[in-house]
């Protein structure tokens, strides 16, 4: 009989990375993005291609859903957020310059409502825990999900306010079947 000592430890998956590349454009005490850095729970960046390989970037504007089929690409490199305010990345066209589709895997999440404070009830208005929580969910870690909420503003609500539209969106097998289930949850014209 073998010794726990010899007996090999292999995990199962590995935790998704967790990248935040951050523009500065909020209040540093507002900024959730700064506080996850803060707490240990994601990477600051200084560019999309930091790391060794291309990270999944969440997107609010590219056209391919994040769905299941992006798991292993995101153990990889990474689920990265771009922090910063997207009022202004949309006057702009896209992400700040020099960060393209050509660095990353540009993802969108599917629809889902905010719960922060801020922009409470609105769709697609979510603050950067809310959309990496989002991401993590998704993407199969629930638990480390709900954690990384623990401790914002609204963040205890986020999952519950959404969990009907998240579990539906983790049965997709792919991106085309995540756009379905958008059109189911929120209308025929809602993609």
């Amino acid at each position: 009989m073998r010794s726990s000592r010899s007996t090999p430890n292999r995990p199962t998956s590995r935790a998704i990375p967790l990248l935040l590349l951050l523009a500065g454009e909020d209040h540093p005490k507002a900024c959730t993005g700064r506080r996850l850095v803060h707490r240990g729970a994601a990477r600051a960046v200084a560019r999309i291609d930091d790391g060794p390989r291309r990270p999944v970037v969440l997107d609010p504007h590219a056209d391919r859903p994040l769905s299941v089929e992006d798991v292993a690409a995101a153990r990889a490199g990474g689920l990265l957020a771009v922090d910063c305010s997207w009022n202004r990345v949309a006057s702009r066209g896209g992400l700040p310059e020099g960060e393209g589709g050509r660095l990353g895997l540009r993802r969108r999440l599917p629809i889902l409502v905010a719960a922060n404070p801020q922009h409470y009830g609105r769709v697609n208005e979510l603050n950067t825990v809310e959309a990496l929580s989002a991401g993590l969910f998704l993407l199969g870690e629930p638990e480390r999900a709900a954690s990384l909420l623990e401790g914002f503003r609204g963040g205890g609500g986020f999952l519950a306010l959404n969990r009907e539209r998240l579990e539906r969106y983790c049965t997709a097998v792919d991106a085309e079947a995540v756009r379905m289930a958008e059109r189911e949850l929120f209308g025929v014209g809602a993609v």
